[in-house]
């Protein structure tokens, strides 16, 4: 397992281009035949694939977390990004389509993945918080999240935003878990910008066309800064860095939060004239 470690404001200020992508980008997560995991020092947060071809791949604990399980102290949501797959739960299979989610609760002694076609596998996406109490596993189809058409066409930002995992839906310990998909002809997410003063966030950017760009600009509003992020790539945005994107197609992208509280619209705005 990678180890990421807090990067404050001040220092982030005077990184180079390199430096924050070292800092707040994660590339090459989706491995074929892997299982990968990378461990952020903000909440604790594990974010992680799994790519199943030929074989099943189960989720060991790392070492570095001395458990018995993975998920022995720890909540774990899972997004499936790429073809039709299934999540093993102590021995309770669940199907998961392409973007089904699942969630998997505190306790649970063992969670093993797989593809249903080889030539075209699954791409499941792990994001795991430290949980405190025990909380049942359950799954959840896009037509089941709950679902929002936010903006508008003269502002390129029309999109779909679906939750997932969230205290409306099911009880988990701190993980909030969702997708947003753009509509063809828009681009700009979260505009105008925010900041979560109380959670983390993480993101993976996905269903880019191979040569497409997503601009993720993150920073403090008078100090603002970017990441060029490519398909399959996740970005970690800690608590003083607002968060918002364009790009050079419409895109995707799974959202996952952790921290202090589970209030959806418990944000901190950022006015345009701030920038």
């Amino acid at each position: 397992m990678e180890n990421r470690y807090l990067v404050d404001c001040v220092r982030a200020e005077t990184m180079s281009a390199a430096g924050l992508r070292a800092a707040f980008l994660v590339e090459g997560l989706f491995a074929p035949g892997e299982a990968k995991l990378l461990h952020w020092e903000a909440e604790r947060t594990i974010v992680g694939s799994a790519v199943p071809v030929d074989a099943p791949l189960a989720l060991e604990p790392p070492a570095e977390l001395k458990s018995p399980a993975f998920c022995a102290r720890r909540e774990l949501g899972v997004v499936n990004v790429g073809g039709p797959g299934r999540v093993t739960v102590d021995g309770i299979v669940h199907p998961l389509e392409h973007r089904d989610a699942l969630y998997v609760g505190r306790g649970t002694r063992g969670v093993v993945f797989a593809s249903d076609n080889a030539t075209k596998p699954a791409l499941f996406y792990l994001v795991s918080h430290p949980c405190h109490a025990d909380h049942p596993t359950k799954r959840v189809t896009p037509a089941e999240a709950q679902t929002f058409r936010l903006g508008e066409p003269a502002r390129a930002n029309v999109r779909t935003l679906r939750r997932y995992v969230h205290p409306a839906a099911m009880p988990t310990g701190q993980l909030v878990m969702g997708v947003t998909e753009l509509d063809t002809g828009s681009v700009w997410n979260t505009m105008p910008p925010h900041r979560h003063g109380r959670r983390t966030e993480v993101y993976l950017y996905f269903d880019l066309e191979p040569d497409a760009v997503v601009f993720h600009f993150m920073g403090k509003p008078g100090e603002t800064r970017h990441l060029v992020v490519r398909n399959l790539q996740v970005v970690l945005s800690p608590v003083w860095s607002m968060h918002f994107a364009a790009a050079t197609s419409r895109y995707a992208f799974v959202w996952a939060m952790g921290g202090e509280n589970q209030e959806f619209d418990d944000m901190q705005g950022v006015p345009l004239g701030e920038l």
